[in-house]
């Protein structure tokens, strides 16, 4: 259930890749006891350990490898070298000869339009890579609250019918009573040990379900392997003040890291497409070299030292420049394309976001009327059973109808966190700001 609900919040830039953020590398040795685990102490494990921030991690060191290899280019270049020469003497000499060399050179080129093109788009991406990083945080905090309310709502579910067994196990036990005294048929009985038994049935598929949930919880937090926890926060409907539409869509547009991370990903893409186009234009490269030999048989040495200018200029590349820019021009087609839908995209989660905040107010305060006065349905039929009056047959639909409330109020008030926290998804805050809009801190 966690999963289909993780999976259920469509947002434009989460469409691949989610699932990595479920797994976790867990850390340490399990402790004794119950560990208590709040939501604030899942976020912090799941930003530590949480599979999809760890290879977010990764990604970074990746992209600033790729910057360093395009600066390399524009960097003067050292190479050593050593060897044997082996070469025939003219014909006054007596043998041939070999001698031993050794040199070493350097290159630099002073103008390389190409290079220097691909070193500004690899900045572009190393920068496109830091604020993915950043999102990636976002998404692992996301997720983590999401696994923590849908177990909190499994909690609250084992309460409610718990408290529900206990009622049917009580009304069992007094139609028993009462049959046994002569007042009502075996028919009662039947009918309360029924509604028992599918109370209890409920109560085990409650408690199979939570367990699952935390399990998925603990994996994703990277908590030691058998560790056992509890949940220290629970469910509460607490309004928060919100921005308005146009405000909140401003906010993310500014503020949302994996905007910005598209931003820079289009500039790279561009500075990408001149550094193809710039692989037909001249190069400049200037070098020294210096060069040490020792004659092995004329027992003498010498050095020599070479210093230039080279400038290449291509005249036929066989359509490779042409090839490189239809290339870079696809590319950059597809990321521009890319990024005006992560915009709509914006527009639109934040947008269902504000609906979905609006149900969920509403739904809230039908649902906390309708388990009060589905509690006192229930008192009053199992008065008039107690008496006498009715049979049993008014307090086992009065009990559904009770069951069916409580489902309702626990399902509104995760309905009601869940909207929030996906605003907060939407505006980008789901790692700084989850406490603000779950707690109204």
């Amino acid at each position: 259930m966690a999963l289909a609900i993780c999976l259920g919040v469509s947002f434009a830039q989460e469409s691949r890749g989610q699932d990595v953020f479920l797994g976790g590398v867990p850390q340490g040795e399990k402790t004794a006891g119950v560990m208590r685990l709040s939501l604030a102490d899942a976020i912090k494990n799941g930003l530590r350990y949480n599979l999809g921030a760890l290879v977010s991690d990764q990604s970074v060191e990746a992209a600033r490898g790729a910057r360093l290899a395009a600066l390399s280019r524009l960097r003067p270049q050292v190479s050593a070298r050593a060897g044997i020469d082996y070469f025939p003497l003219t014909e006054k000499e007596q043998d041939n000869s070999n001698a031993i060399s050794a040199g070493i050179g350097v290159t630099h080129y002073i103008l390389d339009f190409s290079s220097q093109r691909q070193k500004l788009a690899a900045e572009e991406n190393l920068k496109a890579a830091g604020f993915s990083n950043e999102d990636a945080r976002d998404m692992t905090a996301y997720i983590v609250s999401v696994l923590y309310l849908q177990a909190v709502a499994d909690k609250s579910r084992i309460d409610a019918v718990h408290a529900q067994v206990r009622t049917a196990q009580s009304l069992y036990d007094l139609a028993v009573d009462q049959k046994e005294a002569g007042v009502v048929s075996g028919i009662e009985v039947l009918r309360a040990q029924v509604m028992l038994q599918s109370e209890q049935q409920r109560f085990i598929v409650a408690e199979d379900q939570f367990a699952k949930n935390k399990l998925t919880l603990a994996r994703a937090i990277g908590l030691p392997l058998g560790q056992e926890f509890e949940l220290t926060d629970d469910m509460s409907f607490v309004a928060i003040p919100v921005l308005s539409l146009e405000e909140s869509i401003e906010r993310a547009m500014r503020d949302r890291p994996d905007y910005r991370s598209a931003e820079a990903r289009v500039r790279a893409a561009e500075l990408d497409r001149k550094a193809a186009e710039a692989t037909g234009l001249p190069t400049l490269s200037v070098g020294a070299d210096y060069r040490l030999r020792n004659q092995v048989q004329w027992e003498g040495h010498g050095s020599q030292t070479t210093i230039g200018a080279s400038l290449n200029v291509p005249i036929f590349t066989g359509g490779s420049v042409k090839s490189r820019v239809i290339v870079a021009d696809a590319a950059l087609n597809r990321i521009k394309a890319e990024f005006e839908d992560l915009k709509a995209g914006i527009h639109y989660d934040i947008r269902k976001a504000f609906l979905d905040m609006k149900a969920a107010d509403d739904r809230v305060r039908v649902a906390e009327s309708a388990v009060l006065l589905a509690g006192e349905q229930v008192s009053q039929s199992e008065s008039r059973f107690r008496a006498g009056v009715t049979n049993n047959v008014e307090v086992v639909q009065a009990q559904e109808a009770l069951a069916t409330a409580n489902e309702n109020h626990i399902a509104g008030l995760h309905a009601h966190n869940m909207a929030k926290l996906a605003l907060a998804r939407a505006l980008g805050v789901s790692d700084s700001e989850y406490e603000q809009f779950l707690k109204g801190r």
